[in-house]
């Protein structure tokens, strides 16, 4: 399988630029997923590694060799569509042979290739049937098998879970993981979210504003987030932001805020140092905040739960205080009165620090 890297690639549409040098290598039988907001240049990039799209500036390089002159079919690509884009009169069979009727392969290799793409996807008892008579979650199976009947080297899947319902997107999601465990093969795949992009990605490539933000693994960005935009965009429910400054008090170093002074330790209390009196902004998770009505003052968060969202096994509550708002994940079980003010306590091996200008992590 080839290696991709994507070199100070630059998209302008007129005058307008929305790829902003973008340099990111993809590894060989990597699962990469490109994530972000809507209008965060994601889907350009997946269609301009296509060939959909024209390189305005840069190169798009397959093992060291350009291929931004190259059309798509040169490109050994296979894509998969948000809208399936099945023929309606063409049964499961022939949509997914399609591609391979139009290279003339023998019959022999078509119907041995599309029965064991159809099995790996559950779709043998299909073949005869046409789109009309399929679930959404079979559709978009049958067009993820027409890309892989293909036996390119690399897949490139365009958002196709987002016309699913919740169900079907997490029956997908699981499917979509197995399916890469079997095929090795360079998969990117673009999605605005982030659920998807924590359970599918080898490497997540956080996007906005036409800039890579960060990539790296699931765990990497999560636990430690260059910016306050990633830190809030990976994560759910999302983490809590409060305004703080960063106080020495002795030897030891504390953000505090309206209502909360929380004494940091290891390395945020090292960067906390080298920054006195700086004003920051405060990140926690929900799930680092803990009801615990006996929490010492350096870690404690006195919040007024308002709302409680009972989710099964765990409950968010959303909180407020004088710092702002709040969201807190806690176990069902967890007595919580609405209305009144609670003490929690702050995992401070948790917190996250931004610079309020910059919000670059400290």
């Amino acid at each position: 399988m080839p290696e991709i890297h994507l070199s100070q690639l630059v998209k302008r549409y007129g005058k307008t630029e929305v790829l902003h040098g973008i340099e990111l290598s993809m590894a060989e039988n990597e699962f990469t997923v490109l994530v972000g907001p809507s209008g965060c240049g994601k889907s350009t990039t997946l269609r301009m590694i296509a060939g959909l799209e024209s390189v305005s500036d840069g190169e798009i390089y397959f093992d060291g060799k350009p291929v931004s002159h190259l059309e798509p079919k040169d490109r050994d690509l296979a894509m998969v569509f948000q809208d399936y884009a099945l023929y309606p009169h063409m049964n499961v069979a022939r949509n997914m042979s399609f591609a391979l009727r139009l290279e003339k392969r023998p019959k022999d290799e078509i119907d041995r290739k599309v029965r064991e793409v159809a099995a790996t996807l559950g779709l043998s008892d299909y073949l005869e049937r046409k789109p009309g008579e399929l679930s959404g979650g079979q559709r978009q199976r049958v067009a993820m098998g027409r890309a892989l009947t293909r036996d390119a080297s690399t897949f490139l899947f365009d958002e196709p879970l987002s016309n699913l319902d919740a169900k079907l997107r997490g029956q997908m999601r699981a499917e979509l993981a197995l399916m890469s465990q079997r095929v090795q093969k360079n998969m990117i795949y673009v999605t605005h979210d982030q659920i998807e992009a924590m359970t599918l990605a080898d490497r997540i490539v956080v996007m906005h504003g036409g800039y890579i933000q960060q990539e790296g693994t699931p765990e990497e960005l999560f636990k430690r987030p260059i910016n306050r935009f990633v830190a809030g965009f990976l994560g759910t429910p999302p983490m809590n932001f409060l305004g703080a400054n960063i106080e020495q008090r002795g030897d030891e170093a504390f953000v505090a805020g309206d209502g909360f002074a929380l004494r940091l330790e290891g390395a945020q209390a090292d960067a906390a140092k080298k920054h006195s009196a700086r004003e920051v902004t405060v990140g926690v998770r929900p799930s680092d905040i803990d009801y615990a009505p006996d929490a010492p003052s350096d870690r404690a968060l006195t919040l007024q739960p308002l709302v409680s969202e009972y989710i099964g096994a765990q409950s968010v509550l959303l909180c407020e205080n004088k710092a702002g708002n709040v969201t807190v994940e806690v176990k069902s079980e967890t007595p919580v009165a609405l209305g009144e003010p609670l003490t929690f306590a702050v995992n401070p091996e948790r917190i996250h620090l931004f610079d309020r200008q910059s919000e670059a992590a400290l």
